[in-house]
Protein backbone atom coordinates (compact mmCIF):
# COMPACT_ATOMS: atom_id res chain seq x y z
CA UNK A 1 0.00 0.00 0.00
CA UNK A 2 1.18 3.36 -0.87
CA UNK A 3 1.92 5.99 1.71
CA UNK A 4 1.55 9.17 -0.13
CA UNK A 5 1.49 11.92 2.58
CA UNK A 6 5.39 10.78 2.61
CA UNK A 7 5.70 12.00 -0.74
CA UNK A 8 6.55 15.14 -2.13
CA UNK A 9 4.05 16.81 -4.99
CA UNK A 10 5.92 14.98 -7.75
CA UNK A 11 6.13 11.60 -6.73
CA UNK A 12 2.88 11.65 -6.23
CA UNK A 13 2.02 13.51 -9.55
CA UNK A 14 4.45 10.20 -10.85
CA UNK A 15 1.75 7.79 -8.43
CA UNK A 16 -0.96 8.53 -10.44
CA UNK A 17 0.51 8.17 -13.88
CA UNK A 18 1.50 4.69 -12.82
CA UNK A 19 -1.65 3.82 -10.98
CA UNK A 20 -4.15 5.67 -13.31
CA UNK A 21 -2.77 3.10 -16.43
CA UNK A 22 -3.00 -0.10 -14.48
CA UNK A 23 -6.20 1.17 -13.59
CA UNK A 24 -6.55 1.63 -17.65
CA UNK A 25 -4.99 -1.73 -18.49
CA UNK A 26 -6.94 -3.94 -16.44
CA UNK A 27 -10.31 -1.89 -17.77
CA UNK A 28 -9.00 -2.80 -21.34
CA UNK A 29 -8.33 -6.73 -20.15
CA UNK A 30 -12.13 -6.65 -19.02
CA UNK A 31 -13.15 -4.99 -22.94
CA UNK A 32 -11.40 -7.53 -24.68
CA UNK A 33 -14.15 -9.82 -23.96
CA UNK A 34 -16.44 -7.76 -27.03
CA UNK A 35 -14.12 -7.90 -29.36
CA UNK A 36 -15.24 -8.12 -33.18
CA UNK A 37 -18.82 -5.90 -32.59
CA UNK A 38 -19.61 -7.57 -29.32
CA UNK A 39 -19.60 -4.32 -27.98
CA UNK A 40 -22.57 -2.96 -29.13
CA UNK A 41 -24.19 -5.27 -25.98
CA UNK A 42 -22.64 -3.38 -24.05
CA UNK A 43 -25.16 -1.36 -22.04
CA UNK A 44 -22.65 1.02 -19.37
CA UNK A 45 -19.52 0.08 -17.14
CA UNK A 46 -20.00 1.09 -13.24
CA UNK A 47 -16.12 1.50 -11.72
CA UNK A 48 -16.29 1.12 -7.84
CA UNK A 49 -13.23 2.10 -5.96
CA UNK A 50 -12.59 1.23 -2.47
CA UNK A 51 -9.69 2.62 -1.18
CA UNK A 52 -8.56 3.44 2.51
CA UNK A 53 -10.34 7.25 3.43
CA UNK A 54 -6.41 8.51 3.41
CA UNK A 55 -5.92 7.44 -0.11
CA UNK A 56 -9.32 8.22 -1.42
CA UNK A 57 -8.27 11.87 -2.77
CA UNK A 58 -5.41 9.62 -4.56
CA UNK A 59 -8.14 8.03 -6.55
CA UNK A 60 -10.19 10.91 -6.93
CA UNK A 61 -6.92 12.22 -8.81
CA UNK A 62 -6.10 8.94 -10.63
CA UNK A 63 -10.03 8.78 -12.17
CA UNK A 64 -10.40 12.42 -12.83
CA UNK A 65 -13.34 12.45 -10.69
CA UNK A 66 -14.52 15.80 -10.93
CA UNK A 67 -14.20 15.33 -14.41
CA UNK A 68 -15.62 12.44 -15.33
CA UNK A 69 -15.90 12.20 -18.81
CA UNK A 70 -12.65 12.61 -19.10
CA UNK A 71 -11.51 8.85 -17.92
CA UNK A 72 -14.46 7.79 -19.75
CA UNK A 73 -13.31 9.19 -22.55
CA UNK A 74 -9.75 7.31 -22.23
CA UNK A 75 -11.76 4.32 -21.99
CA UNK A 76 -13.87 5.25 -25.32
CA UNK A 77 -10.39 5.43 -26.93
CA UNK A 78 -9.50 2.03 -26.04
CA UNK A 79 -12.35 0.76 -27.30
CA UNK A 80 -11.62 2.32 -30.66
CA UNK A 81 -8.15 0.96 -30.10
CA UNK A 82 -9.66 -2.64 -30.60
CA UNK A 83 -12.73 -2.18 -32.57
CA UNK A 84 -14.81 -2.19 -29.41
CA UNK A 85 -17.80 -0.77 -30.96
CA UNK A 86 -19.39 0.67 -27.85
CA UNK A 87 -23.19 2.12 -28.59
CA UNK A 88 -23.37 5.81 -28.84
CA UNK A 89 -25.34 6.18 -25.65
CA UNK A 90 -23.31 3.43 -23.59
CA UNK A 91 -23.17 5.22 -19.55
CA UNK A 92 -20.19 5.65 -17.26
CA UNK A 93 -20.24 5.44 -13.44
CA UNK A 94 -17.64 5.91 -10.60
CA UNK A 95 -18.64 5.12 -7.41
CA UNK A 96 -16.79 4.88 -4.12
CA UNK A 97 -18.07 2.29 -2.21
CA UNK A 98 -17.65 0.64 1.62
CA UNK A 99 -17.28 -2.87 0.10
CA UNK A 100 -16.20 -3.84 -3.18
CA UNK A 101 -19.70 -5.54 -5.09
CA UNK A 102 -18.97 -9.31 -5.51
CA UNK A 103 -20.92 -9.36 -9.21
CA UNK A 104 -17.75 -7.06 -9.91
CA UNK A 105 -15.11 -8.36 -11.40
CA UNK A 106 -12.03 -7.02 -9.38
CA UNK A 107 -8.66 -6.05 -10.13
CA UNK A 108 -5.38 -7.75 -9.33
CA UNK A 109 -3.63 -4.97 -7.51
CA UNK A 110 -6.15 -2.10 -7.00
CA UNK A 111 -8.60 -1.45 -4.83
CA UNK A 112 -10.91 -1.65 -7.51
CA UNK A 113 -13.63 -3.80 -9.27
CA UNK A 114 -15.59 -3.30 -12.91
CA UNK A 115 -19.33 -4.11 -13.65
CA UNK A 116 -20.16 -4.02 -17.54
CA UNK A 117 -23.90 -3.81 -18.06
CA UNK A 118 -24.54 -5.77 -21.17
CA UNK A 119 -27.50 -6.62 -23.24
CA UNK A 120 -28.22 -10.40 -23.55
CA UNK A 121 -30.84 -12.13 -25.44
CA UNK A 122 -33.68 -14.18 -22.65
CA UNK A 123 -33.33 -17.18 -21.95
CA UNK A 124 -36.95 -18.41 -22.89
CA UNK A 125 -36.63 -21.53 -21.18
CA UNK A 126 -36.69 -19.90 -17.85
CA UNK A 127 -39.65 -19.99 -15.94
CA UNK A 128 -40.91 -16.49 -15.39
CA UNK A 129 -42.58 -17.18 -12.10
CA UNK A 130 -41.26 -17.05 -8.82
CA UNK A 131 -42.63 -16.60 -5.01
CA UNK A 132 -41.01 -14.84 -2.25
CA UNK A 133 -41.40 -16.17 1.47
CA UNK A 134 -41.57 -14.41 4.27
CA UNK A 135 -39.34 -16.56 7.08
CA UNK A 136 -39.23 -13.78 9.36
CA UNK A 137 -40.57 -10.72 10.14
CA UNK A 138 -44.69 -10.04 8.98
CA UNK A 139 -45.32 -8.64 6.08
CA UNK A 140 -49.29 -8.69 4.69
CA UNK A 141 -49.12 -11.86 2.92
CA UNK A 142 -47.35 -15.31 4.05
CA UNK A 143 -46.08 -15.61 0.45
CA UNK A 144 -45.69 -13.50 -2.79
CA UNK A 145 -46.59 -14.71 -6.54
CA UNK A 146 -44.12 -12.63 -9.01
CA UNK A 147 -43.91 -12.74 -12.44
CA UNK A 148 -41.97 -11.21 -15.39
CA UNK A 149 -45.69 -9.00 -15.67
CA UNK A 150 -45.58 -7.79 -12.39
CA UNK A 151 -43.24 -4.70 -13.41
CA UNK A 152 -41.09 -3.33 -9.89
CA UNK A 153 -42.03 -5.26 -7.33
CA UNK A 154 -41.31 -3.02 -4.25
CA UNK A 155 -40.41 -3.97 -0.83
CA UNK A 156 -40.40 -1.85 2.28
CA UNK A 157 -42.44 -0.77 5.47
CA UNK A 158 -45.90 0.09 5.22
CA UNK A 159 -47.81 -0.19 2.27
CA UNK A 160 -48.30 3.20 0.86
CA UNK A 161 -45.26 5.88 1.69
CA UNK A 162 -44.36 9.11 0.74
CA UNK A 163 -40.82 9.57 -1.06
CA UNK A 164 -37.89 12.10 0.02
CA UNK A 165 -38.77 13.63 -3.58
CA UNK A 166 -42.63 14.15 -2.16
CA UNK A 167 -43.97 11.00 -4.48
CA UNK A 168 -46.02 8.61 -3.17
CA UNK A 169 -44.69 4.70 -3.47
CA UNK A 170 -46.52 1.46 -2.93
CA UNK A 171 -44.87 -1.24 -1.53
CA UNK A 172 -46.21 -4.79 -3.06
CA UNK A 173 -44.32 -6.45 -0.35
CA UNK A 174 -45.13 -4.35 2.62
CA UNK A 175 -43.97 -5.08 6.41
CA UNK A 176 -46.29 -2.96 8.77
CA UNK A 177 -44.50 -1.16 11.44
CA UNK A 178 -46.15 -2.40 14.35
CA UNK A 179 -46.97 -5.93 13.95
CA UNK A 180 -43.21 -7.64 14.55
CA UNK A 181 -40.40 -5.92 15.48
CA UNK A 182 -37.87 -6.78 13.27
CA UNK A 183 -40.23 -4.75 11.04
CA UNK A 184 -39.22 -1.76 12.55
CA UNK A 185 -35.78 -1.74 10.97
CA UNK A 186 -37.58 -2.02 7.45
CA UNK A 187 -36.75 1.35 5.51
CA UNK A 188 -39.79 2.49 3.58
CA UNK A 189 -38.21 2.33 0.13
CA UNK A 190 -35.73 -0.62 1.51
CA UNK A 191 -35.70 -2.59 -2.25
CA UNK A 192 -37.17 -4.13 -5.15
CA UNK A 193 -37.51 -7.08 -7.16
CA UNK A 194 -37.50 -6.76 -11.25
CA UNK A 195 -37.90 -9.39 -14.16
CA UNK A 196 -34.69 -8.22 -16.61
CA UNK A 197 -35.90 -9.00 -20.02
CA UNK A 198 -32.74 -9.09 -21.78
CA UNK A 199 -30.91 -11.29 -19.09
CA UNK A 200 -34.60 -13.50 -18.78
CA UNK A 201 -34.19 -13.44 -14.72
CA UNK A 202 -35.35 -11.67 -11.93
CA UNK A 203 -33.32 -9.10 -9.91
CA UNK A 204 -33.03 -7.98 -6.79
CA UNK A 205 -31.85 -4.02 -6.33
CA UNK A 206 -30.84 -1.91 -3.28
CA UNK A 207 -33.04 1.02 -2.97
CA UNK A 208 -32.14 4.41 -1.31
CA UNK A 209 -33.09 3.16 2.34
CA UNK A 210 -31.57 0.16 1.59
CA UNK A 211 -28.01 0.92 1.40
CA UNK A 212 -25.32 1.97 3.45
CA UNK A 213 -25.36 3.68 5.49
CA UNK A 214 -28.69 3.20 6.19
CA UNK A 215 -30.03 -0.20 6.48
CA UNK A 216 -28.92 -2.79 4.49
CA UNK A 217 -29.87 -5.59 1.58
CA UNK A 218 -27.85 -8.94 2.10
CA UNK A 219 -27.98 -12.18 0.53
CA UNK A 220 -27.06 -15.57 1.54
CA UNK A 221 -27.18 -17.51 -1.41
CA UNK A 222 -28.36 -21.46 -1.28
CA UNK A 223 -24.63 -22.41 -2.38
CA UNK A 224 -23.40 -20.20 1.19
CA UNK A 225 -21.52 -17.07 1.23
CA UNK A 226 -22.43 -13.58 1.75
CA UNK A 227 -23.74 -11.08 -0.63
CA UNK A 228 -24.02 -7.18 0.05
CA UNK A 229 -25.65 -5.02 -1.87
CA UNK A 230 -23.72 -2.10 -2.02
CA UNK A 231 -25.40 0.57 -4.25
CA UNK A 232 -28.67 1.06 -5.89
CA UNK A 233 -27.25 0.69 -9.41
CA UNK A 234 -26.18 -3.22 -9.71
CA UNK A 235 -29.04 -5.75 -8.76
CA UNK A 236 -28.15 -9.01 -7.77
CA UNK A 237 -29.64 -12.33 -10.13
CA UNK A 238 -31.93 -14.24 -7.91
CA UNK A 239 -31.56 -17.93 -7.83
CA UNK A 240 -33.35 -20.92 -6.28
CA UNK A 241 -33.32 -20.80 -2.97
CA UNK A 242 -31.51 -17.24 -2.17
CA UNK A 243 -32.55 -15.45 1.31
CA UNK A 244 -32.67 -12.08 1.43
CA UNK A 245 -31.99 -10.11 4.53
CA UNK A 246 -33.51 -6.55 5.22
CA UNK A 247 -32.02 -4.37 8.06
CA UNK A 248 -31.69 -6.54 11.08
CA UNK A 249 -33.35 -9.82 10.80
CA UNK A 250 -36.64 -9.61 8.69
CA UNK A 251 -35.46 -12.67 6.32
CA UNK A 252 -37.70 -13.64 3.00
CA UNK A 253 -36.76 -16.34 0.42
CA UNK A 254 -36.70 -16.55 -3.05
CA UNK A 255 -37.83 -19.54 -4.97
CA UNK A 256 -39.41 -20.68 -8.27
CA UNK A 257 -41.09 -23.84 -6.81
CA UNK A 258 -44.48 -23.08 -6.11
CA UNK A 259 -44.82 -22.66 -2.17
Amino acid sequence: MFDFFKQNVEDQKGDVKIVRHQLLQFIKEQLQRWEGGEGRNIKGMQLFLNPIEEEKNFYESIVSYDEKDTFKQEIQRIADDYSIDLPQSWNFEILFVEELPKEATKAANLQAALHVSTRKQPNLTKATTAYVKILNGEAEEPVYTISASSGKICIGREKRVQTEDGFMRENTIAFPGDRHESNKYISRQHAHIEWDKEEGDFFLYADEGGVPPRNKVKVQPAAGGLIKLQTTEIGHRLEEGDQILLGESALLQFSYLEQ
